[in-house]
């Protein structure tokens, strides 16, 4: 599952790691990949120092356990990124090649791969994107937020293919919020590229949240009950029933497909 945003600053990464909280909490088994490979920084959230990352699995002595990190006991994992790698941020088919390779075998043992991809459309964002098989969008309700989010679309459709995105709208004051958010960037897609986006849910603007940030440690096991968490845990729901609905074709399916062909 990659979630990704079209510009930095919309939550995406906090958002990316209690989804993923939510459903190991649930029972799943979860493997949070940071692939923000410009400015990575799942691990400042959880208060981790990596001594390996991402870069380190091009060496071909490291394998992909002595990257990971148990963020919690019983299937809640953590495989860190490298910020500022100019190589990474432009990866090549051989370099994804390598990268993957390494990767399947592991991705094998988990119920869920999230990615949490860097902002914007970088060719590496672009092309794991269109390997995953869901794709959660974050927006806000600025301005800016919709038109980069727009672009993000926009740019996956006309490249890949892809239409299925499922839109998480984050720093709302309520229903109407995520309501009035969506409704512009659905209506926006169904004028310009002819299908709409599927709305995912709303999160609600919580003061609770940067506690959380500053003790690194998710925001839903700091507050569990707090607005923000229980409309992540709702997300982290209907994100679950969605998976459920495809289990039958994702069952056929590799974690990371092949890179999809550009439509003609």
């Amino acid at each position: 599952m990659a979630i990704l945003s079209g510009k930095g600053g919309v939550g995406k990464t906090n958002l990316a790691l209690n989804l993923s909280y939510a459903l190991f909490r649930a029972g799943h088994k979860v493997l949070l990949m940071d692939f923000d490979v410009g400015l990575a920084n799942v691990d400042v959230l959880l208060g981790l120092s990596p001594e390996k990352n991402l870069q380190d699995l091009f060496r071909p002595e490291v394998n992909a356990e002595e990257v990971m990190l148990s963020v919690e006991e019983g299937g809640f994992d953590f495989l860190p990124a490298a910020s500022g790698v100019p190589e990474l941020l432009e990866m090549d088919d051989d370099m994804r090649e390598i990268l993957f390779h390494k990767l399947n075998n592991a991705f094998s043992n988990y119920d869920y791969l999230m990615l949490d991809l860097g902002a914007g459309i970088s060719q590496t964002v672009l092309s794991v994107a269109a390997m995953s098989h869901l794709h959660v969008l974050v927006v806000t309700p600025e301005p800016t937020s919709l038109t980069d989010s727009y672009a993000v679309i926009k740019v996956l459709h006309s490249q890949y293919g892809i239409s299925d995105f499922h839109v998480l709208v984050n720093q709302v004051s309520g229903a109407a919020d995520t309501k009035a958010t969506y409704n512009r960037l659905a209506s926006a897609c169904q004028h310009f590229l002819g299908f709409t986006p599927e709305l995912l849910g709303g999160v609600r603007a919580d003061p609770t949240l940067p506690d959380a940030v500053r003790r690194q440690i998710p925001l839903l096991r700091h507050a569990p009950k707090c607005p923000a968490a229980q409309d992540i845990l709702a997300g982290a729901v209907k994100l679950h029933r969605i998976r459920q609905a495809r289990e039958e074709a994702l069952q056929t399916l590799p974690v990371l497909g092949k890179l999809p062909r550009p439509p003609k």
